[in-house]
């Protein structure tokens, strides 16, 4: 099984994508999570016990924040619900507080910012461990109220101690000058937060990447308090015990490369093998929700082809797109506008803890299903209880009730929650309940057996190592980057008008140097290869790209036989993942290495 993307944007899939997991019964299950955020969990769950608990910036109370490989402008948040960042980023800016953006491209948010670092792509962990090494190195550790409940604190000296600022600057391209300043800022700040994303997540060493910047957080002492680095309680959470069994990855590994399960998943880079690979236990029939894994996995033209050798497919999905074109049944979901809606994963990271139900705008046309009885059926045949099952008794529910099955689901949650809210609650307030600014939960949203933060756990600590024989590698010819556009969520946008008309998105920037010693002109063609494939894009130069990096954005490539994707045909641009290369994973949470991938550029022949 393979979910997307778009399965945490629906309250269905919220609800029910775990039942359909159960109801599955395989080990080979593969989310999108591993191109994307999946070493953000791990390094919470190995800090906090609990791969949620994830702390964002409580920017609307900061006078300093730091990002690091993302473009909130563009994305609106991204493990950080954050409704109007433009607005709330200019505020801060008005009560006389900053924000600095380190990433290779000058994005939409670097530009506003009081200042941009353009730092060498997949670098990050290393200016994280020097920021880390001056803050003990200048005495600038400061746990504040944290004091009582962190374990490790000398175990993450020991660990930083090779990355002094001089010792990376080089290997970044941050002066060590610029690193002992900026750690500076963030420790002399009254209140200060670190935030990084998936330039920090998709690379080599994302989940020690991950790790630092909570790290940098806890040090300050801004992790839980207002204005730092907050964790959110949503009103169908529930508060802790302060302590649990805590976190572990590697409960098994998977069948050919021996990759280990994280979170009960498997990483999708090994999707492909598990298809290709005869022998007991091999892949031959595959479920998909509302996910597009031959655009979106590496070396994905690799696992394009082998979709077409499965035995059977079938794919919940709105669309006949590169992936559902290989789908034996395709069970397509209604419109947003004619379901229900929770945020029942965005709103465990929001700024502000609210609350919010919409009903359905418009009702079911005749024939329609609702996406949760789509995916509840399936799981009931998937359990062997056939399709005419008792889909309330599969979730637990029983006796009549003229809420729907998703609004009763929910309306328990609720009222077992923090808030003691119920459905009617939100009925009654259909623009939502403000539930207030985010408060301090340590130690109570702790899951780890010791009761404590465990800043130096020990996968983390044995992976540095790594890191250290990497600072002294030396590096060669241009790295690709991805990039996101406000008019573009990954894939799954492509096919709407007026989020593709207008100016061509993608493109392969090249800073202008890199154009002139290349031979490539603005408009122009270029041909791009790396170890697994090679694409052709236009060029579009631009002096917001690093010297040395170029840029294609994701979720791009339309131009395969058997879609029904009449727009985004029409504006197909070229698949990045085409380029970025299976093989290269990070080992702790098995993510996949989108950024940093080391590629060749000349001009197309037809230029």
């Amino acid at each position: 099984m393979y979910l997307g993307n778009p399965t945490v944007h629906s309250l269905a899939g919220g609800l029910y994508a775990g039942v359909l997991r159960r109801s599955l019964g395989s080990r080979n299950f593969f989310t999108a999570a591993t191109v994307d955020q999946m070493p953000k969990h791990v390094s919470s769950g190995l800090l906090y016990g609990g791969m949620y608990s994830i702390p964002v910036p409580d920017v609307d109370r900061t006078d300093f924040l730091l990002i690091l490989g993302a473009d909130p402008f563009s994305s609106n948040g991204s493990l950080w619900t954050v409704p109007d960042v433009v607005g709330r980023l200019k505020a801060l800016r008005r009560r006389g507080g900053a924000f600095v953006v380190v990433d290779p491209r000058r994005s939409r948010t670097a530009a506003a910012a009081d200042r941009h670092l353009a730092i060498v792509p997949g670098t990050d962990v290393f200016l994280l461990l020097a920021m880390v090494n001056e803050l003990f190195a200048a005495s600038l550790v400061d746990l504040k109220a944290l004091a009582g409940h962190v374990n490790g604190v000398a175990g993450v000296r020991e660990l930083s101690s090779p990355f002094t600022p001089e010792a990376v600057a080089g290997r970044c391209g941050i002066g060590a000058g610029e690193i002992r300043a900026l750690t500076r800022q963030l420790a002399e700040a009254e209140r200060a937060a670190v935030y990084g994303r998936i330039g920090t997540t998709t690379v080599e060493f994302g989940t020690v990447a991950s790790w630092l910047v909570d790290v940098l957080n806890i040090l300050t002492g801004n992790l839980d308090r207002p204005g730092g680095a907050m964790f959110p309680m949503p009103a169908h959470g529930r508060r802790g015990t302060g302590s649990g069994k805590g976190f572990e990855v590697g409960r098994w590994r998977s069948r050919v490369r021996g990759l280990p399960e994280v979170a009960g998943e498997l990483p999708v880079v090994t999707l492909a093998d598990e298809i290709e690979t005869p022998g007991d236990g091999q892949v031959r029939a595959l479920v998909t929700v509302a996910g597009n894994p031959a655009l979106s996995v590496p070396n994905s033209a690799r696992l394009d082809a082998c979709l077409s050798t499965l035995d059977f497919m079938v794919s919940v999905d709105p669309y006949v797109n590169e992936t559902t074109r290989h789908a034996d049944v395709i069970l397509p979901p209604p419109p947003p506008s004619r379901r229900a809606h929770y945020d029942v994963a965005f709103l465990s990271f929001a700024v502000r803890n609210v609350a919010k139900y919409s009903r359905p705008a418009v009702p079911l046309r005749p024939g329609e299903v609702d996406e949760g009885e789509i995916l509840l059926r399936l799981s009931a045949i998937l359990a062997g209880a056939g399709p005419r099952a008792d889909l309330d008794a599969l979730v637990g529910l029983s006796g009549e009730s003229e809420l729907s099955r998703e609004e009763r689901l929910l309306d328990a949650k609720l009222r077992s929650g923090p808030y003691g809210l119920s459905l009617a609650d939100l009925l009654e307030q259909p623009h939502g309940v403000d539930l207030g600014p985010l408060t301090s939960r340590v130690p109570e949203i702790l899951r780890t057996p010791s009761g404590r933060i465990e800043l130096c756990p020990e996968p983390i600590a044995a992976d540095v190592p790594r890191v250290v024989a990497a600072l002294r590698r030396p590096v060669d010819g241009l790295v690709l980057v991805g990039r996101r556009h406000l008019r573009s969520n990954n894939s799954w946008l492509h096919n709407v008008p007026a989020l593709v008309k207008g100016k061509q998105l993608c493109t392969l920037l090249v800073n202008p140097a890199d154009a002139e010693r290349l031979g490539l002109v603005d408009g122009g063609s270029a041909r791009v290869a790396s170890r697994v494939g090679e694409v052709e894009a236009t060029v579009e130069v631009s002096a917001d790209m690093a010297a040395g990096v170029v840029s294609l954005p994701h979720g791009w490539g339309h131009d395969r036989p058997g879609t029904r994707l009449s727009t985004a045909r029409a504006h197909p641009g070229v698949n990045v993942n085409l380029l970025t290369d299976d093989l290269a994973v990070d080992p702790l949470s098995g993510t996949a290495v989108l950024n940093g991938v080391h590629v060749r550029v000349t001009p197309s022949a037809a230029q």
